[in-house]
């Protein structure tokens, strides 16, 4: 008989055995047990708050690409917009949107006796359900071509915000019953012109091409501007903290000497990283307005500022990537000839280049989403109406920002506005997902192992 097949031998009192389980193993056992479950939990609970974030983003932001026009024929007549009969361009500018409103009324009314819709509204009324937009666009048209003066142009114009809001389920009867911009007369001309098609609810372009609006016109509010606004300043803050941040972190990594002053150094870079936002934003305010009288509310003193902001984290994030890259590397070209300078450039940087890349674009990524600084130096109190012309407009031109935009119109009294803030929040949130992919992907793209 083998000893695999005789009983264990009893283990005395008081003495642990491996096949048995003590007290102690049991609660170490149970303690890791809870922990595991109270991170899942925790991982369940952050998933949760995600998808209840983007969803109610997702859920009250996606009414803001979509937008409700009215197709109108409009006469052009020719006694109310060229007098003279010339079609001289600056006599046509003299008749101002006050002589186009005649025109878009009797436009509106046309439609509605040629739709056969009986109501009793009178024709001010009828048109109040068009944007206040419509006149604008009607005279730039008329500018634009001269010649059309006297036939008949099909327009699409926007709808007021009450009838947007009224097709989106954001407007109510119920809730219309203080209203002065809209009656239930007038959202039943709309159901009407629904039918009939002459309203129609539509994808909106021009709230991501677009400019912003003044509060008379929520419906024409976009963000196109306010994105090459953000566009100049991001590229000011690449082409300054990149070459800056780097530079200064291999110098403090691979070259200053270690002493009390680096060390002064390094503890005040990891300081100026735990700064609010809003502080350089006062900086801003004082140094590159107030005493360097760069103009304000310019994309180019937002980009200084976020520049400020950023140097930080690039080198802190580059100091960690060239500190990856084990001695060995810098050894080895050391050893072979190499001086420190073409250790470092040939060797050591491109091993460290990921690290650098990624800890860039998420130091842009940051400076693109912040407000705070951006409030101090007023890019949130000018309404920029047209996409600048060259690059030194776009840099020197006062304009908005994508975080300073939504910001504004958070804050506006009209729903349309707040329904276009969650709209521009979605757009940001693209930006801010595709960076952090191209982030990623450029890691992966240059990582190398060792």
């Amino acid at each position: 008989m083998t000893d695999l097949s005789q009983s264990p031998t009893p283990v005395p009192a008081g003495q642990n055995s491996l096949l048995t389980l003590s007290d102690r193993t049991k609660k170490r056992n149970a303690a890791e047990k809870r922990f595991k479950i109270y991170g899942i939990s925790a991982i369940a609970v952050g998933l949760l708050m995600l998808v209840v974030l983007v969803t109610t983003i997702v859920s009250r932001g996606t009414g803001a690409f979509q937008q409700s026009f009215i197709t109108l024929k409009v006469e052009l007549l020719e006694a109310k917009l060229d007098k003279k009969g010339n079609r001289n361009l600056e006599d046509i500018k003299k008749v101002t949107t006050f002589g186009y409103a005649p025109i878009v009324k009797a436009a509106m009314q046309q439609a509605v006796q040629d739709l056969g819709i009986e109501t009793d509204l009178k024709s001010k009324q009828m048109a109040a359900l068009l944007s206040k937009n419509a006149v604008a666009q009607l005279r730039a048209y008329v500018l634009e071509n001269p010649e059309h003066i006297g036939t008949t142009v099909e327009f699409r114009f926007l709808a007021q915000s009450r009838v947007d809001g009224y097709l989106k389920g954001r407007v109510s009867r119920d809730s219309i019953e203080n209203d002065k911009n809209i009656s239930p007369q007038q959202l039943d001309l709309a159901d009407e012109l629904l039918a009939a098609g002459v309203l129609e609810k539509t994808f909106n372009l021009d709230f991501i091409l677009g400019s912003d609006a003044s509060d008379q016109r929520p419906e024409a509010a976009g963000m196109g501007v306010s994105m090459l606004g953000s566009l100049f300043m991001m590229l000011v803050v690449l082409a300054l903290a990149l070459p800056i941040g780097v530079a200064a972190s291999i110098y403090l990594e691979e070259f200053a000497a270690k002493n009390w002053m680096t060390d002064i150094i390094e503890v005040n870079i990891a300081n100026l990283a735990a700064v609010p936002s809003i502080v350089y934003g006062i900086l801003g305010l004082a140094v590159f307005i107030n005493y360097m009288h760069l103009p304000m509310s310019a994309p180019l003193v937002g980009g200084l500022v976020l520049t400020l902001m950023t140097l930080p984290t690039i080198i802190i994030s580059t100091r960690a990537s060239l500190k990856a890259v084990p001695p060995s590397i810098r050894d080895a070209a050391l050893g072979v000839g190499a001086s420190k300078m073409q250790a470092v450039f040939h060797h050591v940087l491109p091993l460290a280049a990921p690290g650098i890349l990624t800890g860039t674009i998420i130091g842009l990524a940051q400076a693109l989403g912040e407000t705070a600084p951006l409030l101090l130096i007023g890019m949130v109190g000018f309404i920029a109406s047209n996409a600048p012309e060259s690059i030194a407009d776009g840099l020197l031109a006062p304009n908005s920002a994508m975080p300073a935009q939504i910001y504004e119109w958070a804050k506006r009294a009209d729903p349309a506005f707040y329904e276009r803030a969650w709209g521009g929040i979605i757009i940001l949130l693209v930006f801010l997902v595709t960076m952090n992919t191209v982030a990623v992907i450029l890691r992966r793209r240059f990582e190398r192992r060792w």
